[in-house]
């Protein structure tokens, strides 16, 4: 098997589980070594014991708060002495229709996938510049492109993801630095799993392909974008969706 990011360094924010869990056990595979962050660092840990792999490393990080990010940084540093990807996969949901949500509700989700988004994408850059290069990947989703009922919070955070992939990679571009974005549609997590019954068919009505995707399956598209195979791919949005809301 052909190794794709041999020997190179990535973070994967929110990776203690489902998509951020899938792409750092992909790039593991393709020979990098991989910093498995979350909020929960027993639960980053038990990821790292869980995969097996002596690539993988963990540690805890709040990305909304500053301290928290530069310090997850300084430690990549002290590590690895060096940072070639960025994986912004951290992210909540506080469901809610517009009229019962609360501003807590909605600063919450706004603050965790944006200014996280911002913040860890600040740091990668400053230190990506340094070595003329690097890749990020962010996550957004197919509900900034058609929005969700009871996500106007969810929808908006994810819409100013892909508003942000393009300027950062405006501004990357001359120094080496290529910025995409992935959208996930209908994937089978823990969390989408535990939707209802109904709300599960009615959004699998909707895929043409005629199945949920799977993690592992976002995390080749993660990859992809992470690796030389898309050299000339800057301020993209990929659609990961089976076809859904064509």
């Amino acid at each position: 098997m052909r190794m794709l990011l041999q020997d190179q360094v990535a973070v994967v924010t929110g990776a203690a589980q489902g998509l951020g869990r899938a792409i750092a056990g992909r790039f593991v595979e393709h020979g990098a070594h991989v910093v498995v962050a979350d909020l929960d660092g027993s639960a980053a840990a038990r990821t790292v014991n869980e995969l097996n792999s002596p690539r993988l490393t963990s540690i805890a990080c709040d990305v909304v708060s500053e301290t928290s990010v530069e310090s997850m940084f300084r430690s990549v540093d002290d590590t690895y002495g060096q940072l070639d990807i960025l994986v912004n996969n951290a992210g909540i949901t506080r469901d809610a229709m517009l009229h019962k949500m609360t501003l807590a509700e909605f600063r919450e989700v706004i603050d965790v996938h944006l200014q996280g988004t911002w913040l860890c994408s600040r740091a990668a850059v400053t230190r990506m510049r340094e070595r003329d290069g690097g890749r990020i990947v962010n996550m957004s989703s197919i509900a900034a492109k058609v929005g969700n009922l009871g996500q106007t919070n969810y929808a908006t955070a994810k819409a100013g993801i892909v508003a942000m992939t393009k300027a950062t990679a405006r501004e990357g571009a001359r120094h080496g630095i290529r910025v995409n974005t992935i959208q996930p549609g209908l994937i089978r997590t823990a969390m989408t799993e535990a939707m209802p019954e109904s709300v599960w068919a009615e959004k699998l009505d909707g895929v043409p392909l005629g199945r949920a995707g799977e993690a592992s399956e976002v995390a080749d598209v993660a990859l992809f974008l992470a690796s030389s195979m898309s050299s000339y791919m800057t301020g993209a949005v990929l659609e990961v969706t089976g076809g859904r809301n064509l």
